[in-house]
């Protein structure tokens, strides 16, 4: 069994307000804690994944903030206190600041993280 508080996870991503904090937990599962400041939004560092979008699933639960999840079929709002299932094909942008913790296959998100930092320079 494994277990993580937010300030013992590596910083994954750091920049411009915007802190992925990633550990593998075991299971090929990682955990994610995630701050993106009000406005932030990931599309643009998406750019060249399939559809400019995320291919990672995540499951988790909205700490705090809104967060406007823009998939292929539209968009979604998701709200502090909510828990969520994001299938692969999104990009997040913060209506608020959010903060939230998530968990994913920890191959694919690790594939996501480098490609992210690869187009935050």
């Amino acid at each position: 069994m494994t277990a993580t508080t937010r300030n013992d996870t590596p910083v994954a991503i750091e920049g411009g307000g915007v802190e992925l904090r990633m550990r593998d937990v075991g299971g090929g599962m990682a955990v994610a804690f995630v701050r993106l400041p009000q406005g932030a939004d990931m599309a643009p560092a998406l750019t060249g994944m399939p559809g400019g979008l995320c291919p990672c699933p995540h499951w988790g639960y909205l700490l705090k903030g809104r967060l406007k999840m823009r998939t292929a079929s539209g968009d979604e709002i998701y709200e502090a206190g909510e828990a969520f299932y994001w299938p692969p094909g999104h990009a997040p942008e913060a209506l608020e600041g959010c903060e939230y913790v998530d968990f994913s296959p920890t191959k694919e998100l690790a594939e996501v993280v480098d490609h992210v930092k690869a187009h935050m320079g």
